[in-house]
């Protein structure tokens, strides 16, 4: 009985220091960058500065479970929007790129910075001290940095668009389609980069259960897609019972096949039926969870970094592989854009908001860290990058947007 109330007030603390005072902040500054940042920034300086936090019981073991229920709504949501993507604008005087032009574009712009990327970490981070993966191989470590370097943040660029000036939402409308063969292609990265870590060890030992988890994954995409065809418009209940039962299943299939849980729980809304889609409300979910339940989650990654490994050298890595992910990402959308026809500044506007890490990358890294995939030197690096990207993304794109008469960039 004693437990619970100090349990309880740990609660308290962790909804105080990582929810309630990065709001308030938030808001003060006219939420000028993305909420997502701020307990991040406050776990950071909590680790660097070896702050007793845990005499309060911070990390709180319910704060802990709630933050990380709530990144598996986010990472379900994320699924979700895939079908939530703004309406295009009947007078968007953007060409229409082909679907082949839009996924060459999308590949474009995610391979220039991963090979890039994974290549310049093989050579020139991985050796410096401490930033060797702890369980796994050096070449495996690269492209598991790599691909932090070079995703975008699908959720944070649906508000960033959301909020836009209409003369520049078409740029933002296209980003947008971008983004989602990135968001996919993250989390069909990460899978990978997970069994290629484990080799032929990842089949080793299957027993019935996993053979249960493809198939129950298989069962869930044939449902939703004959219910695409076949039950367009059911109850609103029958969606609402339908959700859970795709959260679950889809993480705890991916749990099974040795994969993590946020992958599955992507996937799972990735493959809900498009039309139920459309009925809930997403937003306010994915907005909810982001704005009063996540930032625990994101706060105790930030505290999760050894503030050791935070020196000037990891600071001096961190501000490199921000240029290194600007460029590439800007110069692949220049080099080879989505659309045909786009000039200079409507490249560079693309290039600016898709370079954005956001949620995504804060929720990857953690991820490949947690597996021992990054060291830890390289898991503080890359939260930095989180940080800084996400910051530079309006500034950036006010930067680059093309000038309108009569209209600002937002």
């Amino acid at each position: 009985m004693r437990e619970f109330p100090k349990g309880l007030l740990a609660l308290v603390a962790d909804v105080l220091i990582f929810v309630l005072v990065p709001w308030g902040f938030w808001r003060l500054i006219n939420k000028a960058i993305p909420i997502a940042v701020i307990p991040i920034l406050v776990g950071i300086l909590f680790a660097v500065t070896h702050a007793p936090v845990q005499e309060l019981g911070i990390p709180s073991f319910y704060g802990n479970s709630i933050g990380w229920v709530a990144v598996l709504i986010l990472a379900f949501t994320a699924g979700l929007e895939m079908w939530q993507t703004p309406e295009k604008d009947q007078n968007d005087p953007l060409p229409s790129p082909s679907l082949g032009r839009l996924l060459a574009g999308a590949l474009v712009a995610l391979a220039g910075p991963f090979v890039i990327g994974s290549v310049l970490v093989y050579y020139f981070f991985l050796p410096l001290r401490g930033w060797t993966p702890p369980h796994t191989t050096p070449l495996i470590g690269a492209m598991s940095v790599g691909l932090c370097m070079a995703v975008s943040a699908l959720p944070v660029l649906i508000g960033v668009v959301r909020e836009l000036s209409p003369a520049h939402r078409p740029i933002g409308h296209l980003a947008l389609k971008l983004a989602v063969v990135d968001d996919a292609a993250l989390w069909v990265g990460l899978a990978a980069l997970q069994f290629a870590a484990r080799g032929s060890a990842s089949l080793k030992g299957w027993t019935g259960l996993e053979f249960v988890a493809i198939a129950l994954l298989v069962g869930l995409a044939l449902a939703g897609s004959w219910a695409t065809r076949n039950l367009k418009h059911p109850p609103l209940w029958v969606i609402w019972l339908a959700v859970p039962v795709y959260l679950a299943a889809g993480s705890w299939a991916s749990m099974q096949l040795g994969l993590h849980e946020l992958i599955g729980a992507y996937f799972a809304g990735a493959i809900m039926p498009p039309s139920w889609v459309r009925r809930l409300p997403v937003e306010e979910v994915g907005t909810f969870s982001l704005i009063w339940l996540a930032p625990m989650f994101f706060g105790h990654s930030g505290l999760h970094i050894n503030g050791d490994a935070l020196t000037w050298p990891s600071v001096i890595a961190s501000l490199m592989l921000v240029v290194l992910s600007v460029v590439t990402k800007i110069g692949a959308v220049s080099l080879f854009p989505p659309a045909a026809g786009l000039n200079g500044r409507q490249r560079l506007s693309i290039g600016a908001l898709l370079q954005c890490k956001g949620l995504m990358e804060i929720v990857a890294a953690t991820i490949l860290h947690e597996q021992g995939m990054i060291s830890e030197f390289a898991f503080a690096s890359l939260m930095v990058l989180a940080v800084i990207s996400t910051v530079l993304t309006g500034p950036l794109f006010r930067l680059a947007a093309p000038k309108v008469s009569g209209s600002t960039p937002a």
